[in-house]
This record gives C-alpha cells, structure tokens and sequence, in this order.
C-alpha cells in the first residue's frame, strides 16, 4: 500500500459522507431489519442482557440507543424499567419507529398497541454525531453497531462517540466488549473456484482477444474479496488465540479503533496447506465496575457455534502456505479505515521461525519474502458469498476429508510458544 492509498494520511480517517445516503437507505428497510430481528442470537442475546441487567442498569435510568433502527432493543429497555429511552436513529426507519411508539399513546385505549411504551421513547432521527441532540447524559448507552469481524460498517465509531458525549461516568454500555478470533483454514475447493475465477483473465484468445495483460488485476481482485458464509469447523488447521483479540469498548479511544494490528500465534494440529486466515467475533455485555453484582452475558459467531446473520469471514491468500502438525504459525493482521464505511486490511502469516515485517511497511516495498511467509491485502467492504456449507452430524468423519493430516505420534501441546511480538496489554511491538 503505497502512501497515496493509506487510509491514513496525517492521522485523520478517511471520511464516509459518501457512503452514508446507500448506508441510510439500506437500514430504512423492513426486510432488512426483519433479516437482524429474525437472528434469534442476536435477538435473544440481547434482550437477556438488557432484561437480567434491568434492576441495575436500567430500572428508573435513562437511556441512549445508537442506530436504533426498528427499535427493539428501546422497546427492550423499557421492558427492563427505563425510565426513559432517546432512540437515535439517522434513517428512515426512525418514522416507522415513531409509527409503533405512538400506537401506545392513542387516546382509544381500545385502538392503543404496546401500552406498555407509552411516553417512555423519544425518537430522535438524526446522526449521533449531530450537533445540538435533544440528549441530556444519560445512565446506560445500547446499541447494535456490529458488522462482519466486528468492525465493518465502522458503526463503531458512531458507539464510541455517543460514549464520550453523553455517557455519564461510571455508565453501562451494553455491548462491553468484543473479542476478535482468528484461525489458519484449509479449503482446497474454495480456494481453487476462487483461482478459477482468475483465471478466465489468462485466456490470449477469447472470442479473438488476448485478455491475459488483466490476469494479474483479476487475481489480485479475486483473492482480495473477504468471503463471507459459515464454514465447516473442522477445516481449521489451528485453534484461535485464546480470549482473542480485545476490543473494550469502556477504555479503546477512536484513533486505537481506527487502525488495529492484530497479533496472532498458533500451533497446527495437522499437516496440511493454509489456503488463508478465517475470522468472527464473540460479543459480552459486563456492566462497569461501578456496577456490582451485574450478570456477564456473551455470544459467539464463531464457526462452532448457532449461526447468526452475521456469520464468519475468511481471507484467501493467493499462494497457499504448508504447514506441518506442532509448527508454529505467527503473524498479524492490520486493520486501517477506508473510505467505504469500511476496513483496508492486511496480513501477514508465517510458518516456523523467522522475525514478522514491520505492519505499516506497504505491501509493494516487500520483496523476496521467505518460502514459509505470505503477505494478503483485502478490502473488507468488498464481499463475496460462499453458502455451501450446512452443518451434519457425521460420526464417521475423519480430518483426511478436509485434506487435513493426524500426526503420527500426539503434539505436546504443553510446549510454551514464545510470543515476542506483543506486550502484557496485546499490543503490537514493531
């Protein structure tokens, strides 16, 4: 990545104005916020935070949703004894919002709906960001501003910024935290119907043209699209980091979100070829410490687990990396805002010993890499699907199916991988 396309440039993000009317217009539909209300974890995740948290966190308190959308976790909140809600919403999702809010202050008891709302909502159709909100400080902050890996869409900036202007000190945010996962995967099928895609640019004749000066273009845009779809567990060749990567959403700050260096190290636990890195996120709501006594409630959208709409990534790499069962695999991924409401991303992935390049050096200035290292760039907005898989239950299965390889005799898996890249806060050391 040369200077001139680092979404960084003198330290100030790259702006999303442009992408906002698509963005806006995107969740001012009811079939998509009826594809998030019918994600029964998310849905169900977060009514249990709300309502097992409601005598601590938001009984008798006010409260703040960031991108409320249809509205459900306002509505949430007041079943948990909001004293009251100022839902924010910048689409046009916030007028049929206020059709279901008023439906309860009907004058007809007879025609009122969801009497229970009944003077409890403020709707707000605006950007957080917005100067001048009709908002006082509030007690708790909730919202839902996740998207694949976490932090596509950059919703999240959007939460952090609502956290420094109208949270109360000592307040609830409702997520907490995110946790970042990521795991060396083989699929020998995916990575070669993604080659094959390329490789219809390396015809010299097609129909009498010679298209083969685009291949190299075609490959780099073929293997620089993130795909996303639930993938077979089993496909991994390593397990992710423990705890994964942490994002708190108390203490990170917008320059700290904004430009991520995710280290990682793993051990194989087969021999078999690395056809790229896969990723998902697990999400906790933990009120503060200010607040004692409160119930921790955590959902995953790991590969292992229920499936949700936003299930997981995967990031192919062009050339495909060997790997035998007990090495090490080190490396790191590197996530800068883009101008797209989205995340420029690069990796580097290494196999054994060996000292990792430096994160912010650009792609092109790496020359003569190691054998057993690969370098990917990908845009995160820019997504591809892969739908094929569907969990079975498969007593019979064995990891030579995944063309993956048992050791012959067990790794010793007590062996302490020395991880001399990181500090004690996880933070990357160049």
């Amino acid at each position: 990545m040369s200077e001139a396309d680092d979404p960084l440039v003198n330290g100030k993000a790259p702006s999303t104005e442009g992408r906002d009317p698509a963005y806006f217009s995107y969740y001012a539909m009811l079939q998509h916020q009826q594809n998030m209300l019918q994600d029964t974890v998310r849905t169900s995740t977060y009514r249990s935070a709300i309502l097992l948290n409601g005598p601590l966190c938001f009984h008798d308190k006010l409260i703040l949703d960031v991108g409320a959308g249809s509205g459900i976790l306002s509505y949430f909140a007041v079943q948990a004894g909001a004293q009251k809600v100022y839902a924010v919403e910048a689409s046009q999702m916030a007028e049929k919002m206020r059709k279901l809010v008023e439906s309860a202050n009907t004058e007809s008891e007879a025609l009122a709906k969801n009497t229970f709302l009944k003077d409890k909502i403020e709707v707000i159709q605006a950007k957080i960001e917005d100067p001048n909100l009709p908002i006082p400080q509030v007690d708790t902050i909730i919202s839902e501003p996740i998207g694949v890996l976490l932090i596509h869409e950059r919703m999240l900036e959007s939460y952090l910024y609502a956290r420094d202007t109208y949270l109360k000190p000592g307040g609830t945010l409702f997520p907490s935290t995110g946790s970042i996962f990521l795991a060396p995967f083989s699929d020998i099928a995916l990575w070669t119907e993604t080659m094959g895609k390329a490789r219809f640019w390396e015809q010299s004749s097609f129909y009498g043209v010679d298209l083969s000066a685009l291949y190299p273009d075609a490959k780099d845009e073929m293997f620089g699209m993130p795909v996303v779809g639930c993938f077979d567990p089993r496909t991994l060749i390593a397990q992710a980091n423990p705890g994964g990567y942490v994002v708190d959403f108390y203490t990170i700050t917008m320059e700290e979100l904004q430009d991520m260096t995710i280290p990682f190290i793993w051990q194989a636990s087969y021999t078999g070829i690395v056809h790229g890195i896969a990723g998902w996120f697990d999400l906790h709501f933990s009120p503060p410490p200010s607040v004692p006594s409160g119930n921790t409630i955590a959902m995953s959208t790991g590969p292992a687990a229920e499936r949700t709409h936003w299930q997981q990534v995967r990031f192919l790499l062009k050339e495909p990396l060997a790997v035998n069962a007990g090495q090490t695999i080190q490396g790191w991924m590197r996530c800068v805002v883009n101008e797209m409401r989205s995340y420029t991303i690069e990796a580097e992935i290494m196999v054994g010993e060996g000292q990792l390049t430096n994160p912010t050096i650009p792609l092109t200035s790496i020359y003569n890499l190691d054998f057993n290292r690969r370098r990917g760039k990908w845009r995160l907005h820019e997504q591809t699907y892969n739908y094929n898989y569907y969990p079975q239950s498969d007593n019979l299965f064995r990891p030579e199916y995944n063309c993956l390889y048992e050791p012959e005799h067990p790794i010793d898996t007590t062996v302490v991988v020395e991880n001399n890249f990181v500090d004690d806060n996880n933070q990357f050391i160049i």
